[in-house]
């Protein structure tokens, strides 16, 4: 199953990181976010990934294209290239990356119709690219399946300054992305959808992911979260980076579930 991850975004409010790089390159220890994330679905098998790009993508595609130089021991002969030999050390073998260039200024829903050649099966998964959680993946495809609609996302608790559901039972009954107060669960991501749900998309750089596609289908009833009550956070702010590289620094980083 495909996993798909936003990386367009601007970061705006991790400036003093995202000025130079896109916030799924930001690092936490000495690893992008990105790389974080990836290592969580592929602890569970998911190994596919289609990366959405767009502000300072160049980057990200840079560092998967270099990746097996800058992660295995090289042996070089000088004057001759044809021998360079890579000898195989990192555990990240048998991921295959697509990255795919969606536009600088494209919303998330234009990003994910503009990556949907590149997906395969009816169902497939999606995240942002600048949050990590301890979720179990299969829990999550497990829920998915089992309940037949259109859409699962992942809700955690307490809300905060992030997108309130409106929950009866586990079907998501309105969805806003802007609450005006913080008493109910908050949109984390970790998504897993229908193919159908391209039919709710348009390649349009203002059709947006969360106000709009999500919004419509959970007035129809086929929006359902999966509640996760284990560890979740974002790189939203600088604060946020200090965290979580705090956690890893200090081995008490519960997204690390490889």
């Amino acid at each position: 199953m495909k996993v798909v991850i936003l990386c367009g975004g601007l970061g705006t409010r991790l400036r003093e990181e995202t000025e130079f790089r896109p916030k799924p390159m930001v690092n936490i220890g000495n690893r992008p976010i990105l790389w974080h994330i990836m290592k969580v679905y592929a602890a569970y098998g998911h190994k596919e990934f289609v990366l959405a790009l767009g502000y300072k993508g160049e980057m990200i595609k840079n560092y998967f294209c270099h990746y097996e130089l800058m992660n295995n021991d090289v042996t070089i002969e000088l004057g001759k290239p044809e021998r360079l030999c890579i000898h195989h050390a990192h555990e990240e073998n048998g991921w295959k990356i697509t990255l795919v260039n969606t536009g600088e200024d494209t919303l998330k829903g234009a990003r994910l119709k503009k990556i949907q050649k590149y997906v395969t099966g009816d169902t497939f998964m999606v995240t942002y690219g600048d949050g990590v959680a301890d979720i179990d993946i299969g829990a999550l495809l497990s829920f998915h399946k089992s309940h037949g609609k259109l859409a699962t996302l992942t809700g955690i608790n307490p809300a905060s300054r992030f997108g309130e559901l409106k929950v009866e039972g586990d079907r998501v009954g309105v969805f806003s992305e802007k609450p005006k107060n913080g008493n109910g669960f908050v949109n984390g991501g970790f998504f897993v959808l229908n193919r159908a749900m391209f039919d709710y998309l348009s390649e349009d750089d203002s059709c947006d992911f969360e106000i709009g596609a999500l919004e419509d289908i959970a007035r129809q009833g086929e929006l359902m979260v999966y509640k996760h009550k284990g560890f979740w956070a974002c790189m939203d702010t600088f604060r946020d980076m200090e965290y979580l590289n705090k956690l890893w620094a200090e081995d008490k980083a519960m997204w690390k579930i490889w």
